[in-house]
């Protein structure tokens, strides 16, 4: 059963969206309901199996002998600033804050001259660099 991505970016909201970040991290292996509880910081198993069972409805999940697996990765809401390496979900902008930040202290370790041009240069390097970096700072701060 397919739930379509409007209904799912509805409810894909708070403690579910918390539960659906953690299965995300560990995607192979099935986790159970007091385990999640642990990892997520919930006060009853029961509130994590309602969360779980919430996801399983929604396609995202199955359950195999009390243990959940991810089976569906969605992008909606705030994930979609985020990619996935392995097991780690980064921030998009930080591949391009990377690339930015090493551009630019190759620049400046190639500086000999400085002139308008080097110093344009380096203006517009610093800026897009503090600006990239600021981007992934905020999405970080978004994670759930």
């Amino acid at each position: 059963m397919q739930v379509d991505e409007k209904k799912i970016a509805s409810e894909l909201k708070g403690n579910t969206l918390l539960v659906y970040w953690e299965m995300l991290k560990s995607p192979n292996n099935p986790i159970g309901v007091r385990e999640l509880q642990r990892r997520v910081g919930f006060s009853s198993p029961a509130l994590a199996a309602y969360h779980l069972n919430k996801l399983v409805d929604l396609g995202l999940l199955t359950k195999e002998r009390g243990d959940y697996k991810l089976v569906r990765e969605v992008k909606v809401g705030v994930l979609k600033q985020f990619i996935k390496i392995g097991t780690l979900m980064l921030p998009r902008y930080v591949l391009y804050a990377t690339l930015f930040t090493t551009l630019l202290l190759f620049f400046v370790s190639q500086l000999r001259v400085i002139n308008f041009y080097s110093t344009f240069a380096l203006i517009f390097g610093v800026l897009g660099t503090a600006i990239l970096w600021y981007e992934t700072v905020r999405v970080l701060k978004q994670k759930p």
